[in-house]
This record gives structure tokens, sequence and C-alpha cells, in this order.
């Protein structure tokens, strides 16, 4: 299959990435012609424009990454709002479309709202972007100052902190300060690439029920 892309109709090979000089008009007319749909994922940052047709895979390990940020949430008994499919925009300046968006500090700030103005609303607090295609650089998110942005590539989880006005990579999250993430997303993927997703995450959220009884009763003793 090769590639098409025009102001009326956009197909690209599945796993492809496509990068084209542009602008923020260029940009907003391929989004358009996109119709409902939210396929391919289009980018707009420093003039360049960038379209990526994901694997499955892409999504298959967004959603389970979503899926342990949303159980370690209600473990902490902390309410939150997700996004998925989301565009952050700043307009003539630049337009990114995360997998997915946690508000966790900040979610009474978008609670109930169907449009966010990215210019005068919290960002997300977290970030999550898998990269299997090479498309996605965690400064793509410096102007929209969002606190953490996890990438997950083919090496594992990259945990980023905004830190003044550069990311830094991080051991932990702000957000699971007591948790090796990296080594619990890695286990969870593997269960999944056997068992499935569902499977996978049921023995995820009753290995942390199993941890929270061993000290709420450490605790009483």
């Amino acid at each position: 299959m090769y590639a098409v892309i025009s102001t009326e109709d956009i197909q690209l090979p599945v796993g492809s990435v496509v990068r084209l000089l542009g602008t923020w008009q260029d940009y907003c007319q391929l989004k358009d012609s996109r119709g409902n749909s939210n396929l391919p994922r289009i980018k707009f940052c420093n003039g360049e424009i960038l379209l990526m047709n994901p694997l499955p895979k892409h999504g298959r390990e967004a959603h389970l990454l979503a899926r342990i940020v949303e159980s370690l949430l209600e473990y902490q008994n902390r309410n939150y709002e997700a996004f998925t499919p989301i565009t952050m925009e700043l307009p003539e300046e630049g337009g990114i479309e995360p997998d997915y968006c946690f508000y966790i500090d900040h979610w009474q700030s978008v609670v109930g709202q169907d449009r966010i103005d990215w210019r005068n609303s919290p960002p997300p607090d977290l970030v999550i972007e898998v990269d299997v295609t090479s498309y996605t650089a965690v400064a793509d998110y410096l102007p929209y100052k969002v606190p953490e942005v996890w990438l997950f590539r083919k090496t594992g989880l990259q945990i980023y902190e905004l830190v003044r006005d550069s990311y830094q990579q991080q051991d932990f999250s702000r957000y699971f300060p007591n948790l090796e993430l990296s080594m619990l997303v890695e286990q969870v993927l593997q269960t999944a690439l056997v068992q499935g997703m569902g499977v996978a995450i049921q023995q995820f959220r009753q290995t942390f029920s199993l941890i929270n009884l061993n000290v709420i009763n450490s605790e009483e003793t």
C-alpha cells in the first residue's frame, strides 16, 4: 500500500510514519480531513507535521498502561479524569494526540467538560505515550508543561518529570513513588502476551489486594 496524503484523503500503511514540512493551517486541514476518525495520528511541532498509522500492539500496550494507572489510583483511593483519544493544541504553536492523559491532582478542573482550553486550563498531570515507530519525543510536551510523561518503548517504560524547562528521566513516578514501575509494567505485559490482557490486569489487581491486606495486618499487630 502506498501513502496518500491530501486535504481530501489520508491513507497510510499500518506502522508507517510520514514527516512533512507545513504550517499550522496545513496541519488543521489534514486533521480535519480525517472526518470522524482519529487515524492516522497527526502532530504539529516546529513547522513539521508528522503522521502515524499505529500498529495493533500500539493500542494494546497503551490500554494496558492506562489500566495499570487506573488500578493504582483506585488502590490509592484517588479520584481522576482520563481522556483518550484527545487532541492537545496551542494555536500556531503545536498540536499533539497522546495515547492517554490523566488528570490526578487537577481532576476537578476538567470534570464534566466537553472541551479543554489548553492555554488557560491546567495541563494533564500524566501523559502516556507508546512509541513503536519513533513518532514521539518527550520534548513535544514542553509547550504544554505536562508534569510527568511516560514513554513506553522497546526498551521498556521511561518516566520523565518536568524540571523547570526540560524533562529529566526518573526512576520513580511522582504519583506512585514507592513502586518500581518499569519492572511492574514488564511483568504485566509478559502475562498479557501469554494469557491475555484481562487475566494480566486481574492478576495485577489481586497482587495489590494481597499487598494492601498484608500491610493492614502488620499495622494492626
